[in-house]
């Protein structure tokens, strides 16, 4: 009986603990019809107050993990270019470490431009891996999964 116990306790605070990992970015995935058989896929990062999103091209001298999209391969899409990148970029430079950061605070927009090889209803599907700081404390990198639908 003692040993059921102990064994709960420990989940009960292990799920304690879990919860109180800070998740500072929220995410939302759409798409926008541009023209026949082009889209816009946006990948939008709402941050939380005091919270910094990094780019996904640092400096060489980077204390950052670069924020990271990968594309599942689709037969009937085809991507145009590299992800753009929408907000406000801050350069961030710390003169005591001699490190840098190229990051969004807010609000940024990552959008990647497609076209349809053929009139069909089709998704986008993916990952994005990205780190969040603070002034204290970075996050561990956190990858988020998504599936757009083309309409």
């Amino acid at each position: 009986m003692k040993k059921i116990f102990i064994i709960i306790a420990a989940f009960i605070f292990a799920g304690q603990a879990q919860s109180q990992i800070p998740d500072p970015v929220s995410w939302n995935f759409s798409s926008k019809k541009t023209g026949d058989k082009t889209f816009e896929i946006r990948l939008t990062a709402s941050i939380q107050s005091g919270w910094h999103l990094y780019s996904q091209v640092q400096p060489q001298d980077a204390i950052a993990i670069p924020t990271g999209i990968k594309f599942n391969a689709n037969p009937l899409v085809v991507m145009d270019k590299k992800v753009k990148e929408v907000g406000k970029m801050e350069k961030f430079h710390d003169e005591k470490l001699q490190l840098s950061a190229n990051q969004y605070s807010n609000k940024v927009d990552f959008v990647q431009v497609v076209r349809l090889k053929a009139s069909a209803k089709t998704n986008v599907s993916g990952s994005v891996e990205f780190q969040t700081c603070d002034d204290k404390k970075c996050l561990p990198p956190k990858t988020v999964n998504f599936s757009i639908a083309l309409k």
